[in-house]
């Protein structure tokens, strides 16, 4: 027990008189050290593997485990007791480097799933960002989480995502996903610093000028069935985004001193829109059957999905002559929101109140409308001359 004691405390046995060592060795022999399980005969910190001679002979090696490049030892004792070997071995564990903490990557994405971070975010960004990471540590999990302070670490990324390069949205979601992770590693003190932020992406594209124009809603009401023409007069009178227009409901429809309006909690920031409610959208609302608590559904009177309205609208849009091949952009029921803009400026809203209720700024705002009245054939004067005189106003 002596023995072991200096071996724990790193002792170097080399210094110790030969009276202790022949008295420990002779201590170790009499409580049968040589017959105890195999756990208990080597240090903890020792690492012991074999190789077969050619001689037929098994020779053994001891290194330090979880070290490379410290091996301080080697002979043909399975178990060796020499005053040499634990002298050797004391030298070795002196001279290393402290044992690194590894943390692999894997755990560090639980550790994220179990974060303030995660747990703040919305379900459906929730369930994004899990698919992404659970696909990250597929690759990934099993190394540790300090990798990515190399700078080759970049490369591994990008030949990662790249199984996705067919799909632009994917591939830079990838990305963004990662990047997100690793800055909220960073944040945490996992890593200090890690190289994929900016990594390259592929999906660029400019909709600002796309917009649905009064004769491309005619084209659509004049064939589309009843629940999908619903669906795009509520999204150009009112402007809200997929996620909270399929989720409208009576209960979102309030009176006010001269009319009604709709009060909203977006979905993408959370916070609280009031929309007036325009005299088509008010014929729209008033057509809803009593016992209907959404506003829009389906063919068969259930609930939409955010995916089952753009597609639905799709559909139409491009049964209408309004597809990509034949206008030469892809419109979007998302494209809908200069529209609402537009139609609200000529209800006698401030260009101030169009902003709320869209979510953006004053500029912005007077941007899209003006965008809006200019690519807009049909579109006369009027909305920009209203428009010129809220400028002038200060609205």
């Amino acid at each position: 027990m002596i023995l072991l004691q200096c071996v724990n405390a790193s002792i170097w046995f080399r210094d110790l008189p030969e009276l202790l060592l022949g008295a420990t060795m002779a201590l170790s022999n009499k409580v049968g050290l040589a017959d105890m399980p195999r756990k208990t005969n080597l240090p903890e910190e020792v690492h012991r593997t074999s190789a077969r001679l050619s001689d037929g002979r098994l020779k053994f090696y001891f290194s330090l485990r979880g070290r490379k490049g410290t091996g301080f030892w080697s002979g043909f004792e399975r178990l060796p007791r020499t005053a040499e070997f634990f002298a050797a071995y004391a030298d070795a564990m002196a001279r290393a480097r402290p044992k690194a903490s590894v943390t692999s990557t894997s755990d560090v994405v639980a550790e994220f799933y179990a974060s303030v971070s995660f747990k703040k975010k919305k379900p459906r960004t929730q369930s994004d960002y899990r698919r992404w990471l659970n696909r990250f540590i597929e690759e990934f999990g099993p190394d540790s989480i300090k990798m990515w302070e190399v700078p080759a670490s970049r490369r591994e990324v990008d030949r990662w995502r790249a199984k996705w390069i067919e799909s632009p949205k994917q591939y830079d979601y990838a990305a963004t996903v990662v990047s997100l992770f690793l800055n909220w590693a960073k944040k945490e003190a996992y890593v200090d610093n890690h190289f994929c932020e900016g990594l390259e992406k592929l999906y660029e594209v400019d909709r600002s000028d796309i917009v649905w124009s009064p004769e491309d809603i005619r084209k659509i009401e004049a064939i589309a069935p009843l629940w999908v023409r619903r669906i795009l007069i509520a999204a150009t009178e009112t402007g809200l985004r997929i996620g909270d227009l399929v989720k409208l409901s009576r209960n979102q429809i309030e009176q006010t001193p001269s009319g009604r309006r709709i009060r909203v909690k977006t979905s993408k920031r959370g916070i609280p829109a009031f929309i007036p409610v325009t005299d088509r959208m008010g014929r729209l609302i008033d057509e809803t059957s009593g016992t209907q608590l959404l506003i829009l559904t389906n063919a068969s009177n259930l609930p939409l999905t955010p995916h089952r309205a753009s597609e639905g609208l799709r559909q139409w849009r491009d049964k209408a002559g309004l597809d990509p091949e034949t206008i030469g952009y892809d419109l979007r029921l998302n494209d809908a929101r200069g529209t609402a803009a537009t139609r609200l400026l000529r209800e006698g809203l401030s260009l101030a109140q169009i902003a709320a209720c869209m979510g953006w700024s004053l500029r912005t705002a007077a941007a899209m409308i003006e965008r809006y009245a200019k690519v807009s054939p049909e579109e006369t004067d009027e909305v920009l001359h209203i428009l010129q005189r809220a400028k002038q106003n200060g609205s």
